[in-house]
């Protein structure tokens, strides 16, 4: 991990090669680097087997296996039983203080513009999250890092010291968060970064919804503010960018937007 000049935490990126070493010294398994995966602030890679089949390599560094199966694993196998198109989890495995992960890998290639076919399809996925997790209670409620740092993302202090209106807008969220609690309500499944990037599709159909790293309990509309923003900057055919959140979505809970990292 390289620091940034002015010190600010960033997150921290896959390192795959020294990653599948480690894996194997725990596990037994041989994993072969097959190259990295395009896009992604954290980084995941390709990887074979000895039968040569594919899959996909990740990790999230400072973190446990337990909280990896409480949270994200959990809602990840809900959402593969209600029909959502999340990659399954074929190996899980605690290298040092990082959980790495290798999963299967979803047919189809990363959405360049999201055109109408592509959002309706978006927003039906969406109401699939509706309530799925109101019979695992012990799925953490998503943290939402309106009055700290969040891991390497969300960081307030970088827009405190940008200009005066990035300063400004930091205030606003602080106070926001001052007034609401640190985390989402609901029993919704929360993907927590659903954008254009995160959506994968073959022949007009999305084929996949990758990345549930961080998929926490909460409201699943935070999903389509994040889908909001992910293709306000050019993420979706000119007539789709152009289209209003929902009021309903419009809540001070969601303040924090999504999950970039700055």
């Amino acid at each position: 991990m390289t620091s940034p000049p002015h010190g600010w935490a960033r997150a921290e990126r896959l390192d795959a090669a020294r990653m599948l070493d480690a894996l194997h010294a725990e596990t037994g398994v041989r994993l072969v680097l097959d190259g990295p995966c395009p896009g992604g602030q954290v980084g995941a890679a390709y990887v074979r087997r000895a039968d040569r089949r594919r899959s996909v390599l990740k990790w999230r560094p400072h973190s446990r296996v337990a909280d990896m199966e409480a949270g994200p694993l959990t809602v990840s196998r809900v959402l593969r039983r209600a029909g959502c198109p999340v990659p399954d989890t074929e190996l899980v495995a605690q290298v040092g203080d990082a959980v790495v992960t290798v999963q299967e890998l979803l047919p189809g290639t990363v959405i360049d513009r999201l055109d109408h076919h592509g959002l309706l399809q978006a927003l039906e996925l969406n109401r699939l999250q509706a309530g799925r997790l109101a019979g695992h209670p012990d799925v953490p409620a998503a943290r939402l890092f309106l009055r700290q740092d969040g891991p390497g993302y969300c960081l307030h202090e970088p827009l405190r010291r940008h200009n005066r209106r990035s300063a400004a807008l930091e205030r606003w969220v602080a106070a926001v968060g001052a007034g609401h609690p640190d985390r989402l309500a609901g029993d919704d499944a929360v993907h927590m970064d659903f954008h254009p990037g995160n959506l994968l599709a073959s022949g007009g159909s999305i084929t996949g919804v990758i990345d549930w790293d961080g998929a926490a309990r909460g409201d699943r509309r935070f999903d389509l503010v994040t889908l909001r923003f992910g293709i306000h900057g050019g993420g979706a055919d000119p007539g789709w960018r152009a289209i209003s959140t929902p009021s309903s979505t419009r809540s001070p809970r969601t303040s924090c937007g999504p999950r970039g990292r700055t």
